[in-house]
């Protein structure tokens, strides 16, 4: 086809059917295995996801993994507080060395109330001689609790709070949209 010539509508169509039947077979044999995760491996979101639901533990109301605090974490790792990224991929290493530590056991292997004792260990600092520094379990633990804190009763659109839940247990409007919610 030479330079200004006009192509066919019909001819359009094929070539372009032909090129997305062609996409689809060579690009699913190209397919890259996506990470879920932006800033965590895979085992840094497990055990903060059982964190946050130690420590916004689930009863009549959804807990912390339920309104996806992981996710807002990873997600403001990855952004606005990536200057926390490695508090976390230095602490959470220190906390499962910890787990192993005092229970001779991984994290995921203790059982609730075990796990919630070796975070309230954390948060006095009352944890075995060299796996933290001074005052560095102290100081992870009160980051873990804020961003927590932050994903669970923070807006949506963080990433965390899912399904508003916080909004919904604390009986708020929601959407909560600056300047639209209506009283009657």
């Amino acid at each position: 086809m030479r330079s200004g010539e006009k192509i066919a509508r019909r001819t359009f169509f094929r070539v372009s059917a032909v090129a997305a039947a062609a996409a689809g077979v060579f690009g699913s044999g190209c397919l890259v295995e996506r990470r879920r995760w932006r800033a965590f491996s895979e085992a840094e979101a497990r055990l903060v996801d059982d964190i946050s639901e130690r420590i916004i533990p689930s009863d009549s109301d959804p807990g912390g993994r339920f309104a996806g605090v992981v996710d807002f974490i990873d997600r403001q790792l990855d952004g606005p507080y990536e200057r926390y990224a490695a508090s976390y991929h230095d602490g959470l290493p220190r906390l499962a060395r910890t787990a192993e530590a005092v229970h001779s056991a991984p994290w995921e292997k203790l059982s609730d109330w075990q796990q919630t004792e070796l975070l309230a260990r954390l948060e006095k600092g009352d944890v075995p001689e060299g796996i933290w520094e001074q005052g560095q379990a102290r100081e992870f633990f009160a980051l873990l609790c804020e961003h927590c804190l932050q994903g669970y009763y923070g807006p949506p659109r963080h990433g965390g709070n899912r399904d508003y839940v916080s909004y919904r247990m604390l009986g708020l409007d929601y959407p909560q949209i600056v300047g639209r919610n209506q009283r009657a």
